[in-house]
């Protein structure tokens, strides 16, 4: 046990000293606006699909969810549905389901690309030319996560929200108009505040994540399996750690 959490506490050692290196790397994201936005294309943009389909469901199953709860108590009014919905789908489950699902995605696609950098000494050999590897790789991936996810979380609301109030209307607890009455009147801007904030630090711990399993990758082909897991599961750990953290801070 205690040798766990000795280990534990020295990789949380290695990460930071590895986000220092970042930070001090930060400027250089504007040079390399090119590979940023390569990666911004790959992270966002190609992710769009799947994040609208877990969006969709997210309203649709927490609109059905709530709908069965309130349909026995006929003395609310009728926009009730989108009052609670909207606000639990923007505060909650439009930030963190894709989280989770771009944990999964891109997570793994990072730390295997550097890791199969690492094993192959493609990394040493930028180091060898005077580049920092940091910089050309780590930096602009971190930076295209910062700039995409609170995109794909105004996307992901705008998803959850319309199929949650067809949700309803086909389901009979209420009509689409309703719905979003309810959303509206009881529409705080905090709320979309939060969740936009919620989805910055996810992408920015997602891709910080894999890029330190990424560049810590050893033992080759096995190695670079082992990086994209860990980077996947360490990634899902730390959003949940980081949902609970932010709710305790700013709730």
């Amino acid at each position: 046990m205690l040798n766990r959490i000795l280990l534990a506490v020295e990789r949380s050692g290695h990460f930071a000293l590895f986000m220092l290196r970042v930070a001090g790397t930060a400027g250089s994201a504007w040079s390399l606006r090119r590979e940023t936005f390569r990666h911004a294309v790959f992270i966002g943009f190609e992710a769009i699909p799947v994040i609208m389909l877990a969006s969709a469901f997210s309203g649709v199953v927490m609109t059905i969810q709530v709908g069965y709860q309130l349909v026995d108590t006929p003395i609310l009014p009728p926009e009730t549905l989108g009052a609670v919905v909207v606000p639990s789908l923007m505060l909650e489950m439009c930030a963190l389901i894709p989280g989770l699902v771009m944990a999964s995605r891109i997570g793994a696609a990072i730390a295997a690309s550097l890791g199969t950098m690492r094993v192959t000494e493609q990394i040493d050999a930028l180091d060898a030319m005077g580049i920092d590897p940091v910089s050309y790789l780590v930096t602009p991936r971190i930076a295209a996560a910062s700039i995409t996810f609170p995109v794909l979380y105004v996307g992901s609301c705008i998803t959850g929200i319309f199929f949650g109030g067809m949700a309803a209307e086909i389901m009979g607890y209420g009509t689409f108009e309703y719905f979003i009455a309810g959303a509206q009147r009881y529409f705080l801007p905090f709320d979309a505040m939060y969740g936009m904030l919620k989805s910055l630090a996810f992408g920015i711990l997602i891709a910080a994540i894999a890029c330190w399993k990424g560049f810590s990758t050893t033992g080759g082909a096995d190695g670079v399996g082992r990086a994209a897991t860990e980077a996947v599961v360490a990634s899902c750990v730390n959003i949940l750690v980081a949902d609970y953290v932010l709710a305790e801070i700013l709730l």
